[in-house]
């Protein structure tokens, strides 16, 4: 399902993706004594905002969400402690809030380890706990939906031809990038254009972002508003592996790791160039007993004589993942410009992308649906087709549309890509 595509009939497309369902805050600070059996922890302002609580709820004060850094603790919840880069654990019980404090009282006799000052902390509610006869909780939470929208963009290209060079036949024989041979005439050319226009099809997808405030696209008359290409979208809100690209299981259980924090997804599909793909191949090798001592030939009786296969088209870490090498990240002409050690600035080596579809809710047909997590939305109705038009204007070859001593073949399409669950992505880059 990774190359899906479907219509749209909106220029804006808007979906709603689930949140987290608990959340934890880090970079927690308090001025609380050694051995204080309670103390107040300040939230910082970065902390997530999962949650929302009734603006009008005395517990944050009566203020808005925005100005709230606490959103989801609540007094009578029991949380864990944990001091940062730090072996310390301790569990409280929530006894106040504010809007960017909360106090609590540990469990542990002679609570605080050490003094507060200095140190951070990162809290996680776990439960709660209430004595008899007491009323219920105070208050109330909602998590809400993480919503994302893109917008199609218009591709156009064209190629023109004209009538007295239709008329100068000289017949070439050729093979083009996508299999085709034989004789061609001056509409060689034309074919090329196309080829070449669908490969920015697919590299807008990829390329393309959206035009920041105060751009010089965006300055334009009209202005322009770009899109969220898949490159974009992975490195705004995915994962991204800075170090050029795994070589060794120890990389490997980092990206299982992550993964485990994120959706989960059983299997993974991974787009990589060439060098990615042999290092790879590398330590997927070195795993085998007879990796550094000499080749193994396998089973089934196979001999030295069979041709050796040194590569890896699949394997299990935690996960299925299957491996696949991209020509557009090999193609030197355009992402091609990667080394052995992947560590060239800039460049991308590949991508981490799930397996199956996931459920979001679509906001322009109003009901939850099912979707790719990685697919191609262009503008659709009855009447007009935009995911790939193509037409003739001018004089010559058929056309007769205007005076134009020439034919001109046009292109056009308007499409944008969506990347649902962009959190259980993966950038390999430098």
């Amino acid at each position: 399902m990774v190359g899906a595509e479907m219509p749209c009939a909106s220029d804006l497309i808007k979906w709603a993706e689930q949140g987290r369902l608990h959340v934890k805050y880090t970079a927690c600070t308090t001025t609380a004594a050694l051995n204080a059996d309670t103390a107040t922890f300040t939230i910082p302002a970065t902390a997530p905002t999962q949650y929302q609580t009734p603006a009008s709820n005395p517990l944050f004060g009566g203020g808005p969400l925005a100005t709230n850094n606490v959103n989801g603790i609540r007094i009578g919840q029991t949380v864990l402690c944990q001091q940062e880069n730090a072996a310390n654990v301790l569990h409280a019980i929530v006894t106040g809030v504010g809007t960017a404090t909360i106090d609590v009282s540990f469990y542990e006799a002679n609570g605080m380890p050490v003094a507060g000052s200095g140190t951070t902390w990162t809290i996680w509610i776990y439960g709660s706990e209430f004595t008899k006869g007491t009323s219920g909780m105070s208050a109330s939470v909602q998590s809400f939906d993480i919503f994302k929208d893109n917008s199609p963009i218009i591709l156009k290209d064209k190629f023109t031809v004209t009538g007295s060079d239709m008329t100068q036949i000289g017949w070439v024989e050729v093979t083009t990038e996508n299999g085709a041979s034989g004789y061609l005439w001056y509409m060689k050319a034309e074919h090329e254009t196309r080829l070449r226009f669908e490969d920015y099809l697919e590299a807008s997808m990829l390329e393309a972002v959206p035009a920041e405030t105060n751009s010089g696209a965006a300055a334009l008359t009209p202005s322009l508003k770009g899109t969220k290409g898949v490159f974009f979208e992975v490195a705004q809100n995915g994962n991204v592996f800075s170090g050029g690209f795994p070589t060794s299981l120890v990389d490997f259980d980092s990206i299982v790791q992550r993964l485990d924090k994120q959706g989960a997804i059983e299997e993974n599909a991974l787009f990589v160039n060439r060098a990615a793909s042999f290092a790879m191949d590398d330590f997927l090798a070195a795993q085998n007993s007879y990796g550094t001592g000499g080749t193994s030939y396998g089973l089934f009786q196979n001999s030295e004589q069979m041709a050796l296969n040194l590569g890896f088209r699949g394997f299990r870490r935690g996960y299925d993942f299957y491996k696949t090498d991209w020509k557009y990240l090999n193609d030197p002409t355009m992402r091609g410009q990667g080394t052995a050690s992947g560590t060239v600035g800039g460049a991308i080596n590949g991508m981490l992308v799930p397996a199956g579809t996931t459920n979001v809710y679509d906001q322009v047909m109003g009901q939850n649906a099912k979707r790719p997590f990685l697919h191609v939305r262009y503008r659709q109705t009855e009447s007009e087709d935009r995911k790939f038009k193509t037409w003739a204007t001018g004089s010559a070859g058929g056309a007769a549309t205007s005076d134009l001593d020439a034919m001109e073949v046009h292109y056009l399409s308007e499409r944008c890509v969506c990347t649902l669950g962009s959190n259980n992505f993966f950038l390999f880059r430098a």
